[in-house]
């Protein structure tokens, strides 16, 4: 056993002190989608702390999962809710406490209605924004008989025109609509095989799988692309610049819907008191037309949604949804790895 003088023992205490103030003094650092940097959602977080969080981008959920399976340090992520089961899963997420977000009254309850969204541990996922994609085309170039169905990606009319997110959720949801399939928890291998075997007739024609929303309004605006399966962010982007953007949510197959939210890594360095900061910051109603009118998303705050012009809304392509839908709500991890799988043999031509 080692014995310490007693004035080593009060040097080693106060040398650590400053040590552990500065350990608790870690900004926040979140993993999140391109443009989702804005002051207007992080507002009390920054004015409470004085800095901006960290951003980290991400180009896909699982592009994240991966970097997190690994060993990347985060505190909060920004997955949509079909990725939450893989993450709880493996261990690398914990539930937040619903008694410190007040706001939590206000979120619409059909988000919070699966075990995998709540449970009895907690929340683990924090729903804050929500939207569909849909069918975004030029409107001087594309007729709109075209574009009543989604069977337009697999027209060879359009071979070199079409774009898709370079995101397996999306993707697969436009093919199960495409084949006939508006619920994608229980498909069979037949739907599945129905649904890849579109795909590969779609790739044929498709010009690039986008990694972000302004990847696709650079393609959309340049000509490359005519027709692309797409998020409302890109709508609101081209939109904004007055580019003739048409968005068909109404084909006759139907889109799909999602929400998205915030869950919490284990064990984060920035600490309980940040993450809530941020959180509370995001899902303040407040902040709901920061995040409509600059990035095109719905926000999970009724209150903050309800103050909103309608006319925004519809600009946006939040208006509702009138026709057949596909939820894309949590899938098991085996079964979005099986998708996951699928979808890279079919962007490599296989």
């Amino acid at each position: 056993m080692v014995h310490l003088h007693r004035r080593s023992v009060l040097s080693l205490v106060l040398f650590a002190l400053p040590l552990a103030a500065a350990a608790q003094d870690v900004n926040l650092t979140v993993s999140d989608w391109p443009g989702f940097d804005l002051p207007g959602l992080y507002q009390t977080y920054e004015e409470k702390w004085g800095e901006k969080p960290l951003y980290s981008p991400t180009s896909s959920d699982d592009e994240t999962y991966q970097k997190v399976s690994s060993g990347f340090v985060l505190d909060v992520l920004h997955p949509c809710s079909s990725a939450v089961p893989k993450y709880r899963d493996a261990g690398l997420i914990e539930p937040w406490d619903p008694a410190k977000i007040p706001e939590l009254k206000n979120i619409d309850p059909a988000f919070l209605n699966s075990p995998i969204v709540m449970d009895d541990a907690g929340l683990w996922i924090l729903p804050t924004d929500w939207g569909v994609t849909a069918v975004a085309y030029n409107s001087e170039l594309v007729p709109p008989e075209d574009i009543a169905t989604l069977q337009i990606f697999a027209d060879p009319k359009y071979q070199g025109k079409i774009a898709l997110p370079d995101a397996s959720d999306d993707v697969w949801a436009l093919a199960y609509l495409a084949t006939g399939v508006t619920d994608w928890t229980n498909v069979t291998d037949e739907q599945f095989n129905a649904a890849a075997a579109w795909l590969r007739t779609v790739h044929k024609n498709v010009r690039a799988y986008w990694p972000s929303s302004t990847d696709m309004a650079t393609m959309m605006k340049s000509g490359e692309v005519l027709v692309s399966w797409a998020w409302p962010d890109g709508v609101t982007l081209l939109r904004n610049e007055g580019f003739p953007l048409g968005y068909q949510r109404a084909p006759k197959e139907g889109i799909s819907t999602w929400f998205c939210g915030v869950v919490r890594l284990k064990d984060g360095p920035a600490g309980d008191e940040r993450a809530y900061d941020y959180v509370n910051s995001w899902i303040r109603p407040e902040a709901a037309e920061v995040l409509v009118s600059q990035i095109g998303y719905g926000h999970a705050n009724r209150e903050g949604m309800k103050s909103l012009d309608p006319a925004m809304l519809e600009k946006s392509g939040l208006g509702p949804v009138t026709g057949l839908s596909l939820p894309q709500l949590p899938l098991s991890g085996e079964q979005r790895d099986r998708q996951l799988a699928e979808f890279e043999k079919i962007k490599g031509g296989f």
